[in-house]
């Protein structure tokens, strides 16, 4: 039997959670010198409504080692003998550390035994790792072997595309991720940051004045980039205005070929402190090979800000 465990950061519903019980290792999240747990002592609802309330801007941390220790251990005396744990971007959180010396001492403390663990560095954000999870469960379900589950993961993990833009740029000033100059002309110019991840790290490749042009966007590199072949579903995340994402789920399926599945889900606490009031995301598997134009990379070393 195969367990699939994840960080809270892949912002998968409670209702595909608990369809493949996947276990969660949460992110801590200190909001006005308190701490909660992602998913367990906070929800993304709780957050939102009251994210203009915070008296500082808050802040997250990785799930330590001893959490991941705990989720396999579960697995491992529940019958589950082959583990696979998908985390987010090495690049832009400690997650996947964790994870990796959870897996050594989890070694130390079973040798002999029969048993498989492989920690896959999703090097993506958000849904972007909920992708590869939900891809991963469904290969299961077909009767996929552990091997060929992992190798998958490996192999199409760089091609999971990501688009995010923000409503909330003064968010992204006070996590450190745009310059205040940059953000006071983009709210007078009512610009839109669009990002993707790029090698493990945010990047943005474009620019897009008002939501129409932010939805236009996403469609025409949708079209453009989109693996038919691979993607049988996408997902479209939302941070605190669920109609925005309705808009983007009507564009597809009325002005795109996808036939398949759309699934509308909520960015996450952790993933939210970043990201702010307004966020819209958009997640598929992209065609091999191709490149974003750029507009600027490595976005003020999230890693650094993401854990502060």
């Amino acid at each position: 039997m195969i367990k699939l465990i994840a960080d809270s950061t892949c912002d998968l519903s409670q209702e595909i959670i608990d369809k493949y019980k996947v276990g969660i290792a949460p992110l801590s999240i200190n909001i006005d010198g308190k701490t909660y747990r992602d998913r367990i002592d906070i929800t993304a609802d709780m957050f939102f409504a009251k994210i203009a309330e915070y008296k500082t801007h808050p802040t997250t941390a990785m799930p330590s080692p001893a959490v991941f220790i705990e989720l396999f251990e579960q697995a491992y005396t529940s019958g589950c003998k082959e583990i696979l744990c998908i985390c987010m971007s090495s690049k832009t959180s400690g997650s996947y550390q964790s994870a990796m010396i959870a897996k050594e001492y989890f070694t130390e403390e079973h040798k002999g035994e029969s048993y498989k663990i492989h920690v896959v560095d999703s090097t993506s954000m958000s849904h972007g790792s909920g992708w590869l999870i939900i891809k991963s469960a469904r290969l299961i379900e077909k009767g996929a072997s552990f091997d060929e589950v992992v190798a998958y993961n490996e192999k199409y993990k760089r091609n999971v595309k990501h688009f995010l833009s923000v409503d909330d740029l003064d968010n992204l000033v006070r996590s450190g991720r745009l310059r205040y100059g940059s953000a006071l002309i983009g709210k007078i110019m009512k610009v839109k940051p669009i990002m993707t991840m790029k090698q493990g790290e945010g990047a943005i490749v474009s620019k897009e004045r008002g939501r129409k042009a932010v939805l236009k966007h996403y469609i025409n590199a949708f079209k453009a980039r989109v693996d038919l072949t691979e993607t049988d579903f996408v997902i479209v995340g939302y941070t605190s205005d669920k109609l925005y994402a309705e808009n983007l789920v009507h564009l597809i399926e009325n002005e795109t070929d996808f036939k398949g599945e759309i699934l509308v889900m909520q960015m996450g606490v952790a993933v939210g402190t970043h990201v702010g009031l307004g966020g819209l995301s958009f997640y598929f598997l992209e065609k091999p090979h191709i490149k974003d134009g750029l507009l600027i990379n490595n976005i003020h070393k999230i890693k650094d800000n993401f854990e502060k």
